[in-house]
């Protein structure tokens, strides 16, 4: 039987283009899902667990969390810290959005000691700090009008000691690491991953605010904090 010359370089394009079309997608998703995952890990620990009894009394309100499953700090003498995070907003009771993607990222000067690596939720209470972070790059201590409040692992009083905090941060910290802290760090949402997760376009308000976009990896997430 004769084939068609057209037939055949058609078959094998098709059979060389096939596995970059359909693997390197995957490995894209995998990774940031991966992050999701680890997220709503640290978010149950700090809402479901023992060391921090404010954090549920904080939830009722929130309009917004911000998880940071892993914030790496270390040096000696020049300090840096790094992680990525998610921020999942809410309009109305029971009903969250799906995850912004974040970096968090803060840079020191000073004697530093061995390393840290923070586990940090942060409870969004007011609409000024939601859109804050939202609007553009955030520093913390450096935002007019925007306070916050950062309470460590087993210590209780939150609820109280913020008072009129527009954020709340609850940290579960292991190592030493002298003299560093949340204050000087920034948040800026990291539009290349919302981009690999949802598709172009996705930008943290489009996400957060607008509800225009949505990944079912996201759900059990979503399904979590619904119960506040």
């Amino acid at each position: 039987m004769k084939l068609d010359r057209r037939t055949v370089l058609t078959g094998a394009a098709a059979a060389f283009a096939a596995p970059m079309i359909v693997t390197e997608p995957a490995r894209a998703d995998a990774k940031r899902q991966s992050l999701v995952d680890s997220c709503l890990a640290s978010a149950t620990k700090v809402l479901s667990g023992k060391d921090f009894p404010d954090a549920v009394k904080l939830m009722s309100g929130a309009r917004g969390v911000l998880i940071i499953p892993e914030l790496v700090q270390g040096g000696f003498i020049l300090g840096a810290a790094g992680g990525r995070g998610v921020l999942v907003a809410r309009t109305k009771p029971q009903d969250w959005s799906y995850p912004v993607f974040y970096g968090m990222g803060s840079g020191s000067i000073g004697l530093q000691i061995g390393g840290k690596v923070s586990e940090i939720v942060f409870i969004i209470r007011t609409e000024k700090g939601l859109h804050a972070i939202l609007d553009h790059k955030f520093k913390f201590g450096a935002e007019a009008g925007v306070t916050m409040v950062a309470v460590g692992i087993g210590l209780e009083g939150a609820s109280t000691s913020a008072g009129g905090a527009d954020i709340v941060a609850f940290s579960n910290s292991a190592g030493l690491f002298a003299g560093a802290s949340i204050e000087g760090s920034y948040l800026d949402a990291d539009g290349d991953w919302n981009a690999l997760y949802y598709g172009q376009g996705a930008t943290a308000k489009a996400i957060a605010l607008d509800r225009k976009f949505s990944n079912p990896g996201a759900e059990p997430l979503r399904k979590f904090l619904a119960r506040w």
